[in-house]
């Protein structure tokens, strides 16, 4: 069953140590479904954030970053790798958290290729549980924080912001 809406409500720095261990569950067109532990992630919060897309305001591509929290925003980085978000908090504070890793892909660009995530996925509620959603079964993995990666355009207060956090122990 999927996680409710109350729990994407809470903001991005707190709520990305918390996905960890949470599975993701992707249902193809055929119905298939896959599943993954969510072992990295990295959060970005608010216009405050340089390192955030938000932080230069709303924009075509933000705006789903404005929504209410338990949504996809799907981006393609570098005209190549569709990166999956997770948009967390109250509605009008953009912030979001990026999925690095599961369990059967390390680094954000894989994780959306082997659930087969792309641009067309960005906007999905993740409460329905229709295409994408998250499910809790209880486990609470060891986990540690790093700088995030791959934002040198940030100011070097948020650079180094330990808010990259990833999981140490195995199921």
């Amino acid at each position: 069953m999927a996680i409710d809406k109350k729990f994407y409500l809470q903001d991005a720095d707190i709520l990305a140590p918390l996905l960890l261990g949470k599975i993701l569950v992707r249902r193809l067109d055929n119905g298939q479904e896959i599943r993954c532990r969510i072992t990295e992630t990295e959060c970005y919060l608010g216009e405050e954030d340089s390192a955030c897309h938000a932080h230069k305001g709303r924009t075509n591509r933000t705006d789903i970053m404005y929504s209410k929290g338990g949504v996809t925003y799907v981006y393609l980085c570098y005209g190549i790798h569709n990166l999956l978000n997770i948009v967390t908090g109250a509605e009008g504070n953009p912030q979001a958290v990026l999925i690095r890793g599961i369990e059967q892909a390390s680094g954000p660009g894989r994780v959306t290729k082997f659930l087969q995530i792309d641009r067309s996925h960005n906007g999905i509620n993740l409460t329905t549980g229709s295409d994408i959603w998250l499910e809790d079964d209880g486990y609470i993995p060891k986990y540690i924080t790093t700088p995030r990666i791959g934002i040198d355009y940030a100011k070097d207060e948020d650079r180094n912001r330990l808010w990259r956090y990833l999981t140490t122990s195995t199921v």
